[in-house]
C-alpha cells in the first residue's frame, strides 16, 4: 500500500435497473477482487463500509460506499475494475452530531 495518507471519500453508485441480494453479494466480491489487484499494484485503497439503496419491493437501487484512497484516480480505477458505477464521487466532510 502507498505510504501517502489515505483520503476519504464518499462515492454514490446508482443502478440504471434495480438489482437482487445476490446480485449485489456478487458485485462486492467483484469489488474485493479489485481491491486486492490495485494493493498489490501498491496503490492505496480501502473499503470502510456500504450503504444499500432499496425501493419500496427490496430491490437494490444503489449503494453510497465509504473508500479511503489515494485520490480520486484511483477510486474510479477500482470502479472501472469492479465494473461498478461511479455516478458521484466526494470527499468526506467532518460527519454531524446527531441526537
Amino acid at each position: 500500500m502507498s505510504n501517502q495518507e489515505l483520503t476519504d471519500f464518499l462515492i454514490l453508485r446508482s443502478l440504471d435497473e434495480p438489482i437482487t441480494e445476490d446480485e449485489l453479494e456478487a458485485a462486492g466480491e467483484q469489488s474485493g477482487r479489485a481491491l486486492e489487484e490495485l494493493r498489490d499494484e501498491g496503490f492505496g485503497i480501502r473499503w470502510v463500509e456500504s450503504e444499500v439503496m432499496t425501493n419500496e419491493d427490496g430491490h437494490v437501487t444503489g449503494t453510497f460506499c465509504h473508500y479511503e484512497a489515494d485520490d480520486e484516480e484511483t477510486i474510479r480505477e477500482h470502479a472501472d475494475r469492479a465494473g461498478l458505477p461511479a455516478t458521484r464521487i466526494d470527499r468526506r466532510g467532518e460527519p454531524l452530531q446527531g441526537e
